[in-house]
């Protein structure tokens, strides 16, 4: 076998499709189809554009990738108008619930108050810092 690394940056693309395509394969096999769809929601004022969310859903769990708001628009409600927005489109889409990752230095406080809860964390990364991972049920289960 030969390892070639390559450049990833214009064709990560075809490689992630690729991916996608043998973890369909196995899913298949099992009864569990690896159906990923991916979504983003927008907040803005006319043409002003004050945050954006992305995120995905596979196996009825929606997974937030990436959230910003941008410096003029923080500290009024637009991350937690975004989050709201994820939640009823995710309800919409059968979700079980959402879950995501942030770090110790961005926004764990926030998404607790949303009532997100860690399920774990991964310290000194990076160094000094803890990632922390947090879910929320949509389904009324804890």
């Amino acid at each position: 076998m030969t390892l070639t690394i390559l450049d990833t940056t214009p064709g990560i693309g075809n490689t992630r499709d690729r991916i996608l395509d043998l973890l369909d394969e196995h899913a298949d096999g099992l009864g569990l189809p690896f159906n990923e769809s991916e979504f983003s929601l927008e907040a803005r004022d006319g043409d002003t554009f004050l945050g954006a969310l992305t995120a995905k859903i596979v196996h009825n769990w929606v997974f937030l990738a990436l959230l910003a708001v941008s410096p003029d628009a923080r500290g009024q409600g637009v991350g937690s108008a975004l989050m709201a927005a994820l939640e009823d489109t995710s309800r919409s889409m059968g979700a079980t619930g959402i879950w995501l990752d942030t770090f110790s230095f961005q926004a764990p406080d926030f998404y607790q108050r949303l009532g997100y809860k860690v399920f774990g964390e991964l310290p000194d990364a990076p160094a000094g810092h803890s990632r922390f991972f947090l879910l929320k049920r949509l389904d009324g289960k804890d």
